[in-house]
């Protein structure tokens, strides 16, 4: 098993993705190649270990940077770390690819390099959201802002072999994202969406409103990917504005900062479930290697756990699975 890492990639990189890297090889025994600007990334990787043993580098001389327009970043950056990283992976040198650069750019270049999934139309990009009850996925989260109800059936289904296979949950109950919880609520993609998952043999359980998405009753949250996005990015705002509003309340008297300190522990217990970086990254469904979109802001753990979760992707065949399901219809 190789995960291929573009290593230029995020806010923090090279530094913090070099050290995830080296955290993730020791942890769980997997080979790595972090593709990037090989005496840069050596220099890195001398600060944490001496030892190069499953570390290997390819070497690329150009990064793709968020202010580069997906398409003409792809098709001109050839030498950038992301390109090359997915070039690995379609000539079958790398089984997954973690990048915490430029979404768009991995969407395109994982679409029209690696390619889709025969017989699926959109990829999709899928969450893992904090939930009353653990967590739940959401797909899509932002790769197709217009759809067709075809496209949210699809999700679905991907979704849904997803989540049963990565956290064993044998019937996943997949639900709809709309303005109402009723049958009939919502506009015509959703109506229709509605009608084509209330027809299929997934556990779908109906529509679910937005302010009801974390109380963990739904394994699925199926959305279009403007719809999704909002969602996704309101949660994050909302999980941000909380712990900044506790934080200056714990510290704003003696009292407080007292009562901060005992229930520190709890505190820390919280934010950690709202942490991106504790599950990993996006999976982007429906292409034909695993793809794993980790924040920009990963630290070095926010991606140790990505390659862990590409590692237990590539162990639970997801992507054959769903290959297998979509060429049964």
């Amino acid at each position: 098993m190789r995960i291929i890492v573009d290593a230029m990639g995020g806010d923090n990189a090279p530094e913090a993705i070099v050290n995830g890297c080296i955290l993730a090889r020791d942890e769980y025994n997997v080979n790595i190649v972090l593709s990037g600007k090989e005496d840069l990334l050596k220099q890195n990787i001398e600060k944490y270990t001496n030892d190069f043993s499953n570390l290997d580098i390819l070497n690329a001389d150009d990064v793709i940077t968020n202010d580069d327009k997906p398409v003409k970043a792809i098709r001109r950056k050839k030498e950038s770390s992301l390109v090359k990283a997915l070039y690995a992976v379609k000539n079958n040198d790398a089984d997954a690819i973690v990048s915490a650069g430029s979404t768009g750019a991995l969407l395109t270049g994982a679409t029209v390099i690696i390619g889709r999934v025969g017989g699926l139309e959109r990829p999709a990009l899928a969450p893992f959201i904090p939930t009353a009850k653990g967590y739940s996925l959401l797909v899509d989260a932002g790769a197709n802002v217009d759809c067709k109800p075809e496209f949210l059936y699809d999700f679905a289904e991907m979704g849904s072999i997803y989540i049963k296979n990565f956290m064993n949950i044998d019937n996943p109950r997949v639900g709809l994202l709309n303005i109402g919880a009723e049958k009939g609520k919502g506009n015509k993609l959703t109506n229709d969406a509605y009608s084509m998952l209330e027809n299929s043999n997934l556990n779908f359980v109906g529509n679910i409103e937005g302010r009801y998405a974390l109380d963990g009753a739904i394994d699925v949250i199926v959305a279009d990917g403007f719809a999704g996005n909002v969602m996704l990015k309101s949660i994050e705002g909302t999980a941000s504005f909380i712990m900044s509003s506790l934080k200056e309340e714990l510290t704003s008297t003696f009292i407080s900062k007292v009562g901060a300190l005992l229930t520190k522990p709890s505190l820390r217990k919280f934010k950690k479930r709202f942490d991106y970086g504790e599950y990993g990254g996006a999976m982007l469904l429906g292409v034909n290697a695993p793809v794993i979109k980790a924040h920009g802001s990963s630290d070095s753990i926010a991606i140790k756990n990505a390659i862990k979760q590409s590692k237990t992707i590539l162990d639970s065949s997801i992507v054959d699975l769903i290959r297998e399901s979509i060429s049964r219809r």
